[in-house]
């Protein structure tokens, strides 16, 4: 029976809970966390609550529970060197150490180090710490994209076309990135289809797990402003019905081969998840950038569709060894779907803008799985903060069912809540597919 450590809140988080206590070696369930998740908790022998940037009180709480390993959902504490503090106390964790999660909160070192090492997927690209010829890149360039060169919680990113339609108006924004104290990256802008490639490496072998597209745009439709996520689908074949074969392939080999450089590069062995935001081109696959830990919604799409142990594979990742292990997942289709505050992300001086405040009430979800996100669990109830709330997935043989078993779930939130209806359907997969068929000339 280990003692596992979770470190984290959000609904990712409590898809990983549910995974690490459903395995057959009955581990003990100990959670870290910075706000109160009410399924989290359910799941856990004990919680602490507390800042991502108090390592003493992580260790602390590691030492009194006798931790076997810890397991880190986000990316604050990876950047905060949780890894490496309980290292210090010899407690491993499945989730890199500071200098390695770099691959997610630094967007330069992952570019200069895919460069670096002659690996495919770069785009153009550039790093500036001032405006010294930025603007001669920018009119090199025939589409701009913007990237502060740091942690942004998925929202920091400038893409031309979408947060602003000029050259003049890229440099006005290059200048606010600089002025904000970031070194900015500057790349060509890819047109396709973005897919995300969640893989499991523990320094030295890399398996893939099935691919998920997912979706941050607010409103139906791809409309609105960019948000951490609003849902997720993946298809019962592991693929994505816009993508050849050997998409998948080059994803893969991409980040078999930035695992490579990482160890070369810094002398440590990553272990953790590597999630390479891809997109297909009609030139080939090109990263997008990589996430040093499951996706969030991504996370919830695949982890109840593993067979494997999750604390086996917990363990043969810290024990560099995931290749003496088959890591199966069932063949099914998944649709999650977040429901957020009315207000979410929207302007402060919206009318909708107050419901983050609001209680809520869950009632049945039916066959759905639920996966309790940013809400305040307090003694009259459930209330909303400011950010997502809840994941609802269905999980069906075909992505019709599964949308409409998260559908019927998501129906089941009371409150001043709202979702995207559209993930998962057929009308908005043709369009990836049309669009992927056009850029190919296929």
């Amino acid at each position: 029976m280990p003692n596992v450590l979770l470190i984290g809140n959000g609904a990712r988080e409590h898809a990983m809970a549910e995974a690490i206590t459903r395995s057959q070696q009955k581990p003990l369930l100990f959670s870290f966390m910075k706000s109160n998740n009410p399924g989290i908790a359910d799941l856990s022998a004990k919680i602490m609550l507390g800042s991502y940037a108090d390592l003493e009180a992580m260790k602390r709480f590691a030492t009194e529970n006798k931790i076997d390993f810890a397991v880190i959902g986000p990316e604050d504490p990876l950047n905060n060197g949780v890894a490496d503090a309980l290292a210090g106390i010899n407690i491993p964790s499945v989730g890199p150490t500071k200098t390695l999660a770099r691959l997610e909160t630094s967007k330069s070192f992952t570019r200069n180090l895919v460069s670096k090492y002659n690996i495919p997927g770069n785009p153009q690209f550039k790093i500036f710490k001032t405006l010294d010829g930025v603007e001669d890149f920018l009119n090199q360039l025939e589409g701009i994209v913007l990237k502060p060169d740091g942690l942004t919680g998925g929202k920091g990113v400038q893409v031309q076309g979408d947060h602003f339609a000029t050259k003049e108006e890229a440099l006005k924004l290059c200048e606010q990135i600089l002025a904000g104290g970031s070194s900015l990256v500057v790349e060509e802008k890819f047109d396709g289809e973005e897919f995300s490639l969640q893989c499991l490496c523990d320094g030295k072998n890399v398996v893939a797990t099935p691919l998920v597209q997912d979706h941050k745009r607010r409103f139906d439709g791809d409309k609105g402003p960019n948000t951490g996520g609003m849902g997720s689908y993946s298809l019962a074949d592991h693929s994505m019905p816009f993508l050849r074969p050997q998409d998948f392939q080059d994803g893969l080999e991409i980040t078999r081969q930035v695992a490579a450089a990482l160890l070369e590069e810094t002398g440590q062995p990553y272990k953790g998840v590597m999630y390479g935001g891809f997109i297909a081109t009609k030139d080939g696959v090109r990263l997008l950038e990589y996430n040093a830990r499951f996706g969030d919604p991504e996370a919830m799409n695949i982890l109840p569709l593993l067979k494997t142990d999750f604390v086996e594979v917990c363990r043969h990742i810290i024990a560099g060894t995931l290749d003496q292990l088959k890591i199966e997942f069932d063949h099914k289709a998944t649709v999650c779907k977040y429901v957020v505050p009315k207000g979410y992300g929207l302007p402060a001086d919206h009318p909708d803008a107050a419901s983050s405040k609001a209680k809520i009430e869950v009632g049945d979800v039916g066959k759905a799985r639920l996966y309790y996100s940013s809400v305040d669990q307090k003694e009259d109830g459930l209330y909303l903060s400011s950010s997502r709330a809840i994941g609802i997935v269905g999980i069906a043989d075909n992505l019709a069912e599964a949308r409409k078993i998260a559908e019927e779930g998501v129906k089941a939130v009371q409150g001043p809540v709202a979702y995207r209806e559209d993930i998962g359907t057929d009308v908005l997969i043709q369009k990836r597919i049309d669009h992927m068929k056009k850029i190919r000339q296929e």
